[in-house]
C-alpha cells in the first residue's frame, strides 16, 4: 500500500520524529517566530533564501519582522516554489511540557 501522503499543515516527518508522540497530531495553521530557527524560501529559478530568525529579530521588533516576511511573500509569491518553516523543535519540546506540567498542576 502507498504512504499516504501528509496533508500540508502537517509537521514534516523530521520534525515529528524527534517527539513523535506529541508531534504526529498536530495540524499546524500557524506558526508563531518563537518558534521558528529559520525559515528557507525556494525559487522557480533555483534560487534558495535562508532567513534566520534569531538574527533577524536582533535587528528589528518581532511585529516589524512579522510584516517584513510577509512583505516578501506576498511580492514574490509568483515566484516562490517552496517555503521550508524551521523549528526549534527542543524550545518548542520545552515550552509544551512546562505548559503541561503547569496545567497538570492547576488542575489538582
Amino acid at each position: 500500500m502507498p504512504k499516504k501522503k501528509a496533508p500540508e499543515t502537517q509537521l514534516p516527518p523530521e520534525v515529528i520524529d524527534h517527539w513523535p508522540e506529541v508531534f504526529e497530531n498536530i495540524d499546524i495553521q500557524v506558526i508563531p517566530l518563537e518558534y521558528l530557527h529559520s525559515i528557507r524560501v525556494h525559487f522557480e529559478d533555483g534560487k534558495i533564501w535562508d532567513v534566520d530568525i534569531a538574527k533577524s529579530k536582533e535587528k528589528s521588533s518581532e511585529d516589524q519582522l512579522e510584516d517584513t516576511l510577509e512583505q516578501l511573500f506576498e511580492e514574490y509569491d509568483d515566484y516562490i516554489t517552496n517555503v521550508d518553516f524551521r523549528l526549534d523543535t527542543d524550545r518548542l519540546k520545552k515550552d509544551i511540557q512546562a505548559r503541561t506540567k503547569y496545567f497538570l498542576k492547576k488542575r489538582k
